[in-house]
């Protein structure tokens, strides 16, 4: 049981996590067939007792299809031939999607339109009707 510190406050226990190793696709000769270099690593968000459940919610968000009904997020890495490597690299990615959750969004404030802006608005509001008007029917 490993903590991996996510941000100041949030750390996850490596038990959290569970990660399965699989062949890779792609080219790679003889020794592609020998090597489960591919990683899943397969995290349960919605029964993670690491996050708050502000990150939770926002983390929803953001997984998108990476994210199974049940609340599971699944990564998976096959880059690299390495298996060691596409481990650290699936786990940077879950730790950079967590850190995202972390941050909140600003609300944002609607501001008013200037009088100039107003202005102009209805000045060519105006000037358009009068071009409109001037196709009417010519009238003898």
């Amino acid at each position: 049981m490993v903590a991996i510190p996510i941000t100041r406050y949030i750390s996850i226990d490596s038990d959290e996590f569970v990660e399965s190793f699989a062949r890779a696709s792609g080219p790679g000769g003889q020794h592609v067939n020998t090597t489960d270099s591919a990683v899943m690593l397969r995290f349960d968000v919605a029964n993670s007792i690491s996050l708050p459940d502000a990150v939770k919610q926002r983390l929803f968000k953001i997984a998108g299809s990476r994210l199974t009904k049940d609340g599971i997020l699944v990564l998976r890495s096959e880059g690299a031939r390495s298996q060691l490597i596409n481990r650290q690299e699936v786990r940077l990615r879950l730790i950079g999607l967590i850190r995202e959750a972390t941050i909140v969004q600003k609300k944002r404030q609607p501001t008013k339109p200037t009088k100039a802006s107003q202005k102009r608005r209805v000045d060519s509001k105006i000037k358009r009707a009068v071009v409109k008007a001037g196709r009417g029917k010519v009238r003898d």
